[in-house]
């Protein structure tokens, strides 16, 4: 077959919908389909696919868009606070593991630059396998998640150096400290300037691109912010991924953080796929049987052996039995980092192919294994620790705002009603998190200390970001017609059962918005009048018996005789489709007279008699079998266009 670029990712996109609708129908993780796409259509397999710069670009992309998401969940101070883990418990697994491994690949007969290389890449797991799944399962801000995301975040750290000394080592220089102490003061100057520099203009430079009102110019922002700072930091000696993280880590701090995670997972989760199945494509399963002994004692290393020091050390560090076990099985496989330093070690020659592939399939085994594992820590936690005391939660949350509310408002729109609303939830002690793409409003209500951000409250993306599916309610106080329906097509997206309110200045689209799913709407003219006509009452005495039955039962009809208005000419000009008042005096030589009103067919036009004024007498709405009279003045209801076919109908038949 002739590999082009369109063919490869015809077939990519065949294999993979076919694979991974597979693996979900049986309950598995979609990570192992797109794994076993590489391994079934790759060179060593069926030979469909074949490793192109394109693909391999690709799939790194996809490590760039998960580490920036991961980035977006994280702030320095919560970084700060996680250096026990990162540098304690991370530190030591790291060095202990790459000591491990490179003794049994210097007992298996490789050269002792090869084995360290061996080491390091065993001492690694796989940050997309370990974030995408617990953030699938919600455990990111349990403590087991924390811990594994702080020694994930460490062994990333890590992984910097050696892509340093690799090609040191091919070099065969005299000595590496010289070289590698200046790539990484070049990596850490590099660090601080994105840091401080992008701190004070990144705000701005979002804020002048929301100004221009274009979704499409936003997304492109968000990808030239993650790709720019990637590229950066891959200049200075840093890893892509890492640039990434950090350019996520800027964003999570401004207002925009929920929008931007909102645009950046369709990219994150196509190239992320991808990688895995680059990742499954670089085994030659061809071997296999002639380096089955080395393979299963490298695999019992990765797995088993990597997984018992991160539970001893997570235990020693006092943080109970259970989490250090579910840790350990979090973490017990390789990852993509460790298949990086593999292949650029064979790049350099330092390693050759025979050699490479015992480790490699070790450690793609120990990946196609550990989204199962990581999926049922919980479940194997319990069956080993039934007797252990429930350990207390964590003091801090890893993720969006969004994640440590319960029961909160969403409220799109943040307005004078979506302001007016925030301040009677504060008076009740309710959480609320707004959304507006006004930054003007956004800015001051941010520095007054409310819960506002950027975000399109029309994407499922933002409104899953903002934690619809824990919230009592969300209430949609926009007034465009357009925004408020893909808004409730949005919110059902999420949860069909979500309580939604749509606030709105007039009725005209109240049948509209609940044919589209809206629990209430509440029309803002006509609840102004229910209040005037209540203060109104009760100044003239009406008991509360009186007043309160009456306007409920106006609410419960849709505020039905409240939506009729009598129209002036420049009313008609401007508005063809709200409900509007007429009155029709009809003659001796008006068709209508001597007539019922069921027999003038006005319901079949949508038109309806409301009341008919008779002897001077306003009387309530008639019955469809009244008979009209010569003098009566008939008061019909609907729009403009049904109002003037009622009239000629009344009038001439």
């Amino acid at each position: 077959m002739q590999h082009t670029i369109l063919n490869d990712i015809l077939i990519l996109l065949s294999v993979a919908i076919v694979t991974v609708t597979l693996f979900r129908w049986l309950g598995l993780p979609a990570i192992l389909g797109y794994l076993c796409v590489g391994l079934i259509a790759g060179p060593y397999g069926l030979g469909w696919l074949v490793f192109d710069d394109v693909i391999l670009f690709l799939g790194e992309l996809g490590i760039v868009f998960l580490l920036f998401s991961i980035g977006l969940e994280f702030s320095l101070p919560l970084l700060l606070g996680m250096r026990r883990y990162l540098l304690g418990i991370g530190s030591v697994q790291v060095a202990i593991g790459t000591l491990s491994g490179f003794i049994i690949a210097y007992a298996f007969g490789v050269d002792a630059r090869g084995a360290l290389i061996f080491g390091a890449a065993a001492a690694l797991s796989s940050t997309a396998i370990v974030l995408t799944q617990l953030a699938s399962q919600n455990e990111l801000k349990e403590r087991h998640g924390r811990i594994a995301i702080g020694v994930l975040l460490f062994q990333d750290l890590a992984a910097v150096p050696f892509l340093v000394i690799i090609p040191l080592l091919a070099a065969e220089t005299g000595t590496l400290w010289q070289p590698l102490l200046l790539a990484l003061t070049k990596s850490a100057v590099a660090f601080v300037l994105i840091w401080f520099i992008g701190r004070r203009l990144l705000p701005s430079f979002l804020h002048s691109i929301t100004q221009a009102g274009s979704r499409e110019l936003f997304t492109l922002a968000v990808l030239f912010l993650a790709l720019a700072t990637a590229w950066l930091t891959h200049m200075a000696g840093l890893s892509l991924a890492m640039g990434a993280f950090l350019a996520g880590m800027l964003l999570s701090e401004t207002i925009y953080r929920h929008q931007i995670e909102a645009d950046a997972r369709p990219f994150r989760d196509i190239l992320l796929g991808l990688f895995f199945v680059t990742v499954g494509m670089e085994l030659d399963y061809q071997l296999l049987p002639d380096m089955w002994l080395e393979t299963l004692i490298l695999l019992l290393g990765i797995t088993i052996g990597k997984g018992t020091l991160i539970i001893a050390l997570v235990w020693f560090a006092r943080i109970g039995i259970k989490t250090a076990f579910r840790t350990g099985i979090i973490l017990g496989h390789g990852g993509e980092f460790g298949i990086a330093l593999l292949f650029l070690a064979l790049g350099e020659d330092l390693l050759s192919h025979s050699e490479a592939q015992p480790v490699l399939a070790a450690m793609i085994i120990s990946m196609l294994i550990a989204p199962v594992l990581v999926r049922h820590n919980l479940a194997l936690g319990k069956r080993l620790f039934k007797n252990q005391p429930k350990e207390p939660p964590p003091r801090a949350c890893v993720g969006p705002i969004s994640d440590s509310m319960q029961d909160h408002v969403v409220i799109a729109g943040f307005g004078r009603v979506g302001q007016n609303l925030a301040v009677i939830l504060r008076k009740l002690n309710t959480d609320y998190i707004a959304l507006d793409t006004d930054n003007n409003v956004i800015h001051q209500a941010c520095l007054a200390g409310e819960s506002v951000y950027y975000g399109d409250c029309t994407q499922p993306g933002v409104l899953a970001q903002v934690g619809l599916r824990k919230a009592k309610a969300m209430v949609v106080t926009v007034n465009d017609l357009s925004v408020v329906a893909r808004s409730l097509s949005a919110a059902h997206t999420i949860d069909t059962d979500s309580e939604v309110l749509v606030c709105t200045r007039d009725d005209r689209n109240l049948e509209t918005y609940l044919s589209k799913g809206a629990c209430e709407v509440i029309p803002g003219t006509l609840e102004a009048s229910l209040a005037v006509a209540e203060q109104l009452l009760r100044r003239l005495n009406y008991g509360e018996t009186d007043i309160q039955p009456l306007l409920k039962s106006i609410r419960r009809d849709g505020y039905h005789e409240l939506r009729g208005t009598y129209s002036v000419d420049e009313e008609r000009r401007f508005d063809n489709h709200q409900i509007r008042l007429q009155t029709v005096c009809l003659t001796q030589k008006s068709y209508a007279v001597g007539r019922r009103i069921d027999d003038l067919g006005l319901d079949k036009i949508g038109a309806s008699v409301v009341a008919i004024r008779r002897h001077g007498i306003r009387g309530e709405k008639p019955s469809t079998e009244a008979r009209l009279c010569s003098d009566d003045a008939v008061v019909i209801e609907g729009t403009i266009r049904q109002l003037d076919f009622a009239r000629q109908r009344l009038l001439k038949g």
